[in-house]
């Protein structure tokens, strides 16, 4: 089988993850990684995994099946950063979508679906961690029911996330640690720390998980 891997961000964390992924899954198929739409070389699957291009019809049409993974119960949570949303909102139990890539976002017939659950602890890393682990166990799905998946379409009303901004990892001075928790374990501290404002500076938080006797 050819199969091509999208990820427009060598930099994103899951980069090295589809790295190991596309050299384990050689030489039973063919695997590309590519950064770019003019990098695809055409085949029977398409994984879209934290692209920022507009994949046209076109190109998808190259493909026997195109396919996106979003961490919402779709079609509620459309659009930009879902599983971070869901966190704020106090979420722990969160499903993660594979499904066909289409012209309108996120709104392709579902393939599959996993659910993650958080105990509320978790720092980022832990995050992304169980979010790319369901992330390759849905891709994994997909090859081996490329031949017999039935998806079914999206049923109900949608919702939209916007797109996040540094200014949405900004903490409250008058507010506790307790009630910010969630906002300062979502914080990536690479690429998007959180931060307050105080006494005419700026300071941005780095935050660890240890264990009791390291503290």
């Amino acid at each position: 089988m050819r199969i091509s891997v999208l990820c427009s961000d060598s930099g994103h964390p899951i980069y090295p993850r589809l790295l190991q992924w596309c050299a384990a899954r050689r030489p039973a198929h063919t695997v590309e990684l590519a950064q770019g739409r003019a990098q695809l070389s055409g085949g029977e699957m398409l994984f879209l995994i934290s692209c920022n291009e507009v994949i046209d019809a076109d190109t998808r049409a190259r493909y026997r099946a195109s396919l996106v993974i979003h961490a919402s119960d779709l079609p509620q949570g459309r659009g930009w950063s879902p599983l971070v949303w869901q966190i704020l909102a106090g979420c722990a139990d969160i499903p993660v979508t594979l499904l066909e890539a289409g012209d309108k976002v996120d709104s392709g017939a579902i393939w599959h679906q996993i659910r993650l659950h958080f105990a509320g602890h978790e720092l980022v890393d832990e995050i992304n961690a169980a979010l790319f682990d369901a992330e390759l166990a849905l891709m994994d799905f997909a090859i081996a029911h490329l031949d017999t998946i039935q998806p079914r379409t999206q049923a109900g009303e949608p919702s939209y996330y916007r797109k996040r901004t540094p200014e949405d990892s900004r903490l409250d001075v008058q507010r506790s640690i307790a009630e910010q928790f969630n906002l300062l374990r979502v914080a990536d501290a690479d690429r998007y720390p959180a931060f307050f404002d105080y006494l005419g500076h700026r300071y941005e938080i780095t935050l660890r998980k240890v264990e009791p006797h390291e503290s």
